[in-house]
């Protein structure tokens, strides 16, 4: 059905505000507002729980149902769908306004609502029929009524924009611009999208749908960065209310504003900490690890890490699974760093990171459980790609040893380690590890055995600036996101001086590799899960 053609003049600059309906969820500066607005002599029409706190506050306000002269039925699913107030609301003043005195229906000139809180609902973990209740429906119907007439109502869906109009009001006697009608309608349309997004969402999930037919994708607007991955690049960072602990939700203590590349690097280095049930450090350049470790404490974890790969570390981004004690704070002083990340910090170490006015601090309260289900989402041109958070976790039971000599425990306790840090490793990737820290890390490359090379090479660097005699990497073990095609991978890692090797398996010459790993005597277990990270 194509919509009317009807002819109307521009739309006015400005729009003297005389009458507003008020119904929200989140009460958040209503009283203020209403005081605002009844000091302006605009008349308040408003619903059940915003009309009660209104009056209770001593401000002038008209219950809706009297307004419409029908009361609100069906346990209060029916309230404000009525033409007196959708036609109020509707009505363009230009070339309705016969229809308006033929049925008595006032103009409505602002139109306040926030929604049901659905999200927060589902959040908590309600029922079905709790959640289904929580969807607003008149609420939705008044926003869009009211953005689709922006050129003539002013339509308000969050707290944060109150005092934007009551600048207007102010400064335009009673009057707002066309500009803020405008923008106030992109951005209720943008939290209804937002709404209808998640319930669809909430509803897929409920149907057991990972990838219904149809899916949105909705997000607020956190912070605008001063550019992306390069200078020349714009960027913003938008938060999805998902309360995954992590650089959405931490507090930043301290530091300069947090750039694209910083969150992004930040996000790579807590989610590998995370990783670690016994307190971890992952130091991270470029979404890549260049060291990780686990220790009795963070400050052994940290200097293990370090040792992987001091030069990379410098500049480098600090995750720690742990709250932050004085003892490591003092130790990360000595680096160059861009931003810490960790659970907390006790006031010890606060006060000396605050030495570093230029470190970005952020805390979490909390770490990202490794194991939680969730979705990624890669961007193409003309569409994108949608998958489940790569959550596959190894343990001992899911190891098959392929070689004639079973790895020891301490080679496999050092096997899952490296494995669990691979995983988090752009591929191809290779990760040389001893006593639970890696040793030499080679990331990205388009071979698997330029990535071993690179590690064993990166190692002996480390190696020498420690003033050690051998590489970091023998006596170590060796861990492959994916299978090794062909034996070279393996033969360059026996060649740096590994014991043990950790890989899925699966490539057609796996024998090959296999009896490459006996003839060089080394320990092989195949886990028969990849973890390709591009």
């Amino acid at each position: 059905m194509s919509p009317p053609k009807t002819a109307h003049s521009p739309a006015p600059d400005q729009v003297r505000i005389t009458r507003a309906l008020i119904s929200v969820s989140d009460k958040t500066g209503l009283v203020a507002l209403g005081q605002a607005l009844a000091a302006k002599g605009v008349e308040i029409l408003s619903t059940g729980g915003s009309a009660q706190r209104l009056a209770e506050a001593g401000v002038p306000v008209k219950e809706v149902s009297d307004h419409t002269g029908f009361p609100e039925i069906m346990d209060g699913r029916v309230k404000t769908l009525h033409p007196r107030v959708h036609g109020g609301i509707l009505a363009r003043r230009d070339i309705h306004a016969d229809a308006m005195a033929a049925h008595d229906i006032p103009a409505i000139d602002l139109v306040v609502v926030n929604l049901y809180p659905f999200e927060a609902t589902v959040a908590k973990g309600a029922s079905y029929d709790d959640c289904v209740e929580n969807i607003d429906i008149g609420g939705p119907a008044m926003i869009r009524a009211a953005a689709k007439n922006h050129d003539f109502v002013t339509v308000v869906t969050d707290p944060e924009d109150y005092e934007a109009v009551l600048d207007e009001l102010a400064t335009h006697d009673g009057a707002t611009t066309l500009t803020l009608r405008r923008t106030l309608a992109q951005r209720a349309y943008a939290r209804t999208a937002a709404y209808d997004a998640a319930i669809s969402g909430w509803l897929a999930g409920q149907l057991g749908e990972t990838f219904p037919p149809r899916t949105t994708l909705s997000g607020k607007l956190s912070q605008t960065l001063r550019y992306g991955e390069n200078p020349h690049q714009q960027a913003a960072f938008y938060v999805t209310g998902e309360q995954r602990p992590g650089v959405a939700t931490a507090i930043q203590l301290q530091g300069k504003e947090l750039s694209y590349n910083n969150l992004n690097d930040t996000d790579a280095a807590f989610e590998l900490a995370a990783e670690f049930e016994r307190p971890a450090v992952a130091i991270i350049k470029h979404a890549n690890p260049c060291g990780v470790a686990e220790g009795d404490n963070i400050l052994d974890a940290y200097k293990a890490a370090l040792l992987c790969d001091p030069v990379s570390a410098f500049g480098g981004i600090i995750a720690v699974n742990r709250p932050l004690d004085a003892a490591t704070a003092e130790e990360i002083s000595k680096l160059f760093a861009e931003v810490v990340i960790a659970p907390d910090a006790d006031d010890a170490a606060r006060a000396l990171l605050a030495t570093k006015k230029n470190l970005r601090v952020l805390l979490t309260k909390d770490v990202p459980n490794p194991a939680e289900p969730g979705m990624m989402v890669k961007q193409l041109s003309g569409g994108f790609l949608l998958q489940n958070r790569d959550n596959g976790r190894i343990t001992p039971a899911d190891l098959k040893v392929v070689t004639k000599r079973a790895p020891t425990e301490q080679e496999l306790a050092d096997l899952l380690f490296a494995f669990r840090v691979a995983k988090h490793v752009k591929s191809n990737a290779i990760v040389y590890a001893k006593n639970g820290a890696t040793v030499g890390v080679g990331a990205g490359q388009m071979s698997r055995v330029d990535s071993a090379r690179i590690a064993a090479i990166k190692s002996g660097e480390a190696a020498k600036a420690a003033g050690l005699s051998e590489p970091l990497t023998k006596g170590s073990v060796v861990a492959s996101d994916a299978f090794f095609p062909f034996a070279d991978g393996l033969l360059a890692a026996a060649e740096a001086g590994v014991t043990a090797v950790i890989q899925p398996g699966g490539s057609i010459r796996d024998n090959e590799v296999i009896a490459a790993a006996d003839e060089k005597g080394l320990a092989m277990v195949l886990t028969g899960m990849r973890h390709f990270r591009h």
